[in-house]
């Protein structure tokens, strides 16, 4: 994954707590219960993050999400019509999810998990399908790597020495 260090503390962030679950371990005197929380942060301009944080209460759990979030966040590349540049396929363990590029008016069609990524970051028109497991966790995770590898016209012209037109066709 290319991250890039984005100074969070100039953005506007939202979040979105995606999942909460209620974990137990299993100790000699009996079973000790713990909170689980993914959260998924944003500002809608292109910048977005996921964190799980973990906790013995729920609104701590979520702080933690929260501030693991903001320190992973990301930069992801966005075309004229607020969508993505190209289609692509993010892998996290055994999920995977198709991100497609959709024209203007589209609107954002994804599952809950990736839909929650996607609205964060700002992105406006794309379809996706998650495809493999249905773990929230793993989709967050799929979307924000596939979304992470995009690259765009002009980085790909770059790479190959040619130009914008050309790679475009």
């Amino acid at each position: 994954m290319k991250r890039t260090i984005i100074d969070a503390s100039q953005l506007e962030l939202n979040d979105k707590v995606v999942a909460i679950k209620r974990v137990s371990k299993t100790v000699k005197g009996g079973r000790t219960m713990r909170f689980s929380a993914l959260v998924v942060v944003g500002d809608g301009n292109g910048h977005v993050g996921a964190g799980l944080g973990k906790a013995g209460e729920v609104p701590e759990a979520i702080r933690k999400g929260r501030e693991a979030a903001t320190k992973n966040l990301i930069t992801i590349p966005l075309d004229e019509n607020n969508s993505v540049p190209h289609d692509f396929v993010g892998k996290f363990g055994s999920a995977n999810v198709l991100l497609k590029k959709a024209p203007e008016g589209t609107g954002v069609i994804a599952g809950g998990p990736a839909r929650s990524v996607l609205e964060l970051a700002g992105i406006k028109n794309i379809r996706t399908k998650s495809l493999g497991s249905n773990n929230k966790t793993n989709v967050v995770l799929a979307t924000i790597q596939g979304l992470c590898e995009m690259k765009t016209p002009e980085e790909v012209a770059k790479l190959r020495g040619k130009s914008v037109e050309e790679i475009l066709g």
